[in-house]
């Protein structure tokens, strides 16, 4: 069997990367497994633009090994468990087993191969539930707060008086926007909302004009 090890340390010292290899290339030796590549990284695991990284991505696409070893799986990625999902439904799309060796529950080679895979990915939905969450939970906050929906301003009562009176004065939609500061579109929009009556013609102006 063909095996590419990926080592990873957050720092350049080649001290605690040479320890991961030492012990990953007696396992191999161990199992009777050839080694295909080594491909190490000195840089944080949170970011999926790791040049050996990627390299082992594009050589697992052209299946070139059979097994990626690796010492553990923050050594393989820190981005989340949504995205370690998807690098190893990336390797098993490519028929490429995978195995950490401090963690012997996840080889995709073991008994326990559908198990774990169900068991991530109930996490990474958790995980999902969870950014929805924290994205409602700040949304909420910023209208307490600062009064303002999805990071858009909303208007008060004195900046929809302006407007009115600026437009029934016959300025224009981005004249009344650089008067009170505002985005013209902000203007647009209000002016829309009045019901036909209450609409002065000095209003209809388009974006182009």
């Amino acid at each position: 069997m063909e095996i590419a090890i990926y080592a990873r340390v957050s720092t350049t010292g080649k001290q605690d990367t040479e320890n991961q290899l030492i012990v990953l290339r007696e396992y191999c030796s161990k199992m009777g497994y050839s080694i295909y590549h080594e491909y190490i990284d000195h840089e944080t695991g949170g970011f999926g633009t790791r040049p050996q990284f990627q390299n082992m991505l594009s050589d697992a696409s052209k299946r070139k090994f059979d097994m990626l070893l690796f010492w553990a799986l923050d050594r393989l990625t820190r981005e989340g468990v949504r995205k370690t999902i998807y690098y190893l439904q990336q390797l098993e799309d490519n028929h490429i087993l995978y195995k950490s060796y401090t963690e012997q529950f996840l080889d995709s080679s073991g008994v326990f191969r559908d198990v774990i895979v169900s068991l991530l990915a109930v996490m990474a939905l958790q995980e999902k539930n969870r950014l929805s969450d924290r994205v409602k939970a700040g949304l909420a906050r910023t209208r307490e707060v600062n009064g303002k929906i999805g990071g858009r301003p909303r208007l008060n009562k004195e900046t929809v008086r302006k407007i009115t009176e600026l437009n029934n004065h016959g300025s224009s939609m981005r004249e009344i926007g650089r008067i009170l500061k505002i985005s013209h579109r902000t203007v647009g929009g209000y002016l829309k909302s009045l019901p036909d009556p209450m609409r002065p013609l000095a209003q209809t102006e388009t974006d182009g004009s």
